[in-house]
């Protein structure tokens, strides 16, 4: 089975996703991905509602510390928003495994990817 997969991806982990793209690497084929400009601006209740829209699963690609917005202040902020949608989750019945957050660097093409089979493998019950 195919899982559908919603990547809200900020600035810098979107290049890493181009790259990905570009390099012909294989992620799954029902990813969808939504550019943001900074994680942390990604409330908690979109995050649910891609849940309720019914994505299996949400990867938050943050750039971390190489946020060109909020620099090393992102990490925080982006794990804070995090935190709250994990409540909103649990709240809902949802497992909060099907959320995952990482930073990503704009060429961290083995990040992505390594990311994206861990939530297959999660979603499988591996």
């Amino acid at each position: 089975m195919t899982h559908k997969i919603l990547i809200f991806a900020a600035d810098m982990a979107y290049r890493a996703l181009d790259q990905a793209g570009l390099l012909h690497t294989h992620y799954p084929p029902n990813t969808v991905i939504i550019r943001i400009p900074c994680a942390s601006m990604l409330r908690p209740d979109v995050i649910l509602h891609a849940f309720k829209s019914g994505f299996d699963a949400v990867f938050v690609a943050s750039s971390g510390p190489d946020c060109p917005f909020l620099g090393e202040e992102c990490v925080g902020k982006t794990a804070k928003r995090v935190e709250k949608a994990y409540e909103l989750l649990d709240e809902h019945g949802i497992d909060r495994d099907r959320l995952v957050l990482t930073g990503v660097c704009s060429t961290c093409v083995e990040t992505i990817v390594g990311t994206l089979e861990r939530i297959e493998e999660t979603l499988e019950g591996g």
